[in-house]
């Protein structure tokens, strides 16, 4: 399962979403379903915006959690 690294990255920056949805101008639901892993899609210009805003790779903002077969 691939989960969204949001609440480890933001609060390693000391950010909100409010202050993503201020500084990225993407939508706070958007952001919201993210930060609490309830997309099932992420567009490429959101994961650009927010790799520009939080300085890292795609890959910081992803994490695989191997399911037991």
């Amino acid at each position: 399962m691939l989960r969204l690294n949001l609440p480890v990255l933001f609060a390693q920056k000391g950010l909100r979403v409010a202050d993503a949805e201020r500084d990225t101008d993407i939508s706070r639901t958007t952001l919201y379903r993210m930060y609490n892993n309830e997309s099932s899609r992420v567009d490429l210009e959101i994961l650009e915006k927010l790799c520009r805003y939080l300085d890292c790779q795609p890959s910081d903002l992803f994490v695989y959690i191997k399911e037991d077969e």
